[in-house]
């Protein structure tokens, strides 16, 4: 009678223990982004994005990547698609890089942090996690405006505990070599680092969540 009980017990221990173990997250991850995040100008497969997808496969930690970028993109207009992503690709982990737009129209402050806290919202509603990534304006858009773009991004990732990339070209808009004749896009030869600076706030994300 007591080794049948005690067989019960170990079984519902068992149980409750696999239950509450952390599971490693396997659902897609989604780049929602502007030129910045779509290989502008160069070839698909040599932007970060694809490039993050096969170093994914190097380490041994295959995801499926979802590119929802488009050039030009601010942060309403990824509002606006965003339910729809969501729903269609379920994703797991949600990278936002959005704002570069909104600032070089010198759109409101106010405006954007609206609209990159509702996209957050959103994803954490749909179950999903979240990870910044940071943009720089010109230094002709002068410090305040700069300084408030930069504030929004710092803000956000505290007020929703995410992880936060405070330049995404960091390391790259300082080498022309590495950048196009525009001044604000990677060429190729850039984009590996502007990966890594990604990189480095995307490993505990892929970690188990307790």
């Amino acid at each position: 009678m007591l080794k049948s009980f005690l067989v019960v017990l170990l079984s519902i221990a068992g149980a409750a223990s696999a239950q509450a173990a952390p599971s490693t997250p396997t659902g897609p991850i989604l780049v929602l982004g502007d030129s910045l995040s779509s290989a502008h100008r160069i070839a698909p497969e040599a932007g970060w994005v694809h490039l993050l997808e096969q170093r994914l496969r190097e380490q041994g930690v295959p995801r499926q990547v979802v590119n929802a970028s488009i050039s030009g993109e601010t942060t309403s207009g990824g509002l606006a698609r965003l339910p729809k992503l969501l729903a269609e690709h379920k994703p797991a982990l949600v990278i936002v890089e959005l704002g570069a737009n909104d600032g070089l129209r010198g759109l409101p402050i106010a405006e954007i942090r609206t609209n990159l806290k509702s996209i957050l919202t959103a994803a954490r509603a749909a179950g999903a996690r979240s990870a910044l990534l940071g943009i720089e304006l010109p230094i002709n858009y002068g410090p305040q405006y700069r300084d408030g773009l930069r504030e929004i991004y710092r803000g956000l990732a505290a007020e929703f505990n995410v992880p936060l990339v405070p330049f995404l070209l960091d390391g790259v808009a300082e080498k022309p070599e590495w950048m196009q004749d525009d001044g604000l896009h990677p060429k190729a030869e850039g984009e590996p680092r502007v990966l890594d600076n990604v990189w480095a706030v995307l490993v505990p994300e892929l970690k188990p969540q307790h």
